[in-house]
């Protein structure tokens, strides 16, 4: 049980490190301050309860049976953090923010003081380290520390899922979607974890063995629920920034025809220092910043009349308007490269004509422009001569 234990604390905890991506710009905020911080906390539970932990606890401090208060003080702080973390994703003006977290935390620490002071004066002599619910279920003092530490996560729990399902009513989109998953794993835990060691301490009492629902399912359910409940935080925060660095590569790969075509008039641009360690949007970044330098300085070796000729034939060819004035420009911009690697001199008159891709923010206006160079008959032995001048271009 151990092992699945670690594993789940191990991917529990992932998903904290991937929120602190920017440490510093993260802390500063109190909400994904709170995720982090019930995230760690819900992997210290995870480590705590193992047995390998439990014994290793009780041997050094010598105090059979001591990792119980240990583990139950930490689920009640991971309880509070729960309820912290719900109240700081509701927001509110920050006076009542702060009140009602602190709030939460001073009931919370008075739950974990009585789950010391019970543990303190029960007698629990036998180290029991996976069913130590079970078996000192009718003990004085530890009876009332076992449904103590449980009552305060069931309430957390409970006042988290009926908050998923308000707000799930109120919100759209990976908000809505990371709410259903937090929801599905309070749920997990509620009917996995919860009511499953509330009916093998009730079967005790009662005379019956259930032990199995305490020791052997409980420990899977909560394990599952707490990944699920992980899920769901991160989602809404990490989905749109790898939709961004995956669109981003995108576009990076379809600027290619048009990076090969300029990429030895662009000498300006600072090279990136690292460019395997490079983000896909930083990549896409500075390639954008490359072919624009290289638009500018290829501008005067632009011909209107490779343009208009380009322009009216792809018009007879039937394309729309943004279609012709597209593959016009590709036309124009492949000669003006092809004569700037010939090393001809600009034109006595070049063009005034203002590329699309200049005139529109973002990238679409650069993609549409190399996906027009692309269709261009003439685009590839272009390209192959530009890269061939590359060297004398930028040392000559």
């Amino acid at each position: 049980m151990s092992l699945v234990v670690y594993v789940a604390a191990v991917v529990f905890g992932l998903s904290c490190v991937v929120l602190l991506r920017r440490p510093a710009t993260a802390l500063r905020d109190p909400l994904t301050l709170s995720t982090c911080v019930a995230i760690v906390l819900g992997a210290l539970v995870f480590v705590c309860s193992a047995p390998l932990t439990l014994a290793a606890v009780n041997d050094l401090t010598g105090v059979p049976n001591f990792g119980a208060p240990l583990t139950y003080g930490m689920l009640s702080a991971y309880s509070c953090s729960l309820v912290v973390l719900l109240i700081n994703w509701r927001g509110g003006p920050r006076d009542r923010v702060r009140r009602l977290v602190l709030r939460a935390v001073a009931a919370y620490a008075l739950v974990v003081v009585a789950v010391v002071v019970l543990f303190a004066l029960a007698d629990a002599d036998t180290e029991r380290l996976t069913d130590l619910d079970t078996y000192y279920a009718g003990t004085p003092y530890m009876r009332e520390m076992i449904l103590l530490y449980l009552a305060g996560h069931s309430a957390a729990t409970v006042v988290l899922c009926v908050m998923c399902v308000k707000w799930g009513r109120e919100v759209t989109g990976l908000l809505r979607t990371g709410l259903r998953l937090i929801l599905t794993g309070s749920l997990l835990d509620v009917v996995g974890f919860q009511a499953t060691k509330y009916t093998a301490v009730a079967a005790r009492w009662s005379g019956h063995d259930l032990d199995f629902l305490s020791t052997s399912v409980a420990p899977h359910m909560a394990s599952l629920g707490a990944l699920t409940c992980s899920a769901g935080f991160v989602l809404p925060r990490l989905l749109p920034a790898v939709v961004a660095q995956w669109r981003g590569l995108g576009d990076y790969r379809r600027l290619a025809p048009l990076w090969t075509l300029l990429r030895f008039v662009s000498n300006t641009a600072p090279k990136p220092p690292a460019p395997w360690w490079q983000s896909p949007r930083e990549r896409l970044q500075w390639r954008e910043v490359s072919i624009h330098d290289a638009l500018l300085a290829l501008a005067p070796y632009f011909d209107d009349r490779v343009r208009e000729r380009a322009r009216d034939a792809a018009l007879r060819a039937g394309r729309t308007a943004h279609q012709a004035r597209l593959a016009a420009e590709a036309a124009m911009l492949a000669d003006a490269a092809r004569r700037a690697a010939a090393r001809e001199g600009p034109l006595d008159t070049p063009s005034c004509h203002r590329l699309h891709a200049t005139e529109v923010s973002g990238t679409g206006g650069l993609v549409e422009l190399a996906e027009a160079l692309a269709r261009t008959p003439a685009a590839d032995a272009v390209g192959e001569g530009t890269v061939r001048a590359a060297h004398g271009w930028n040392h000559g």
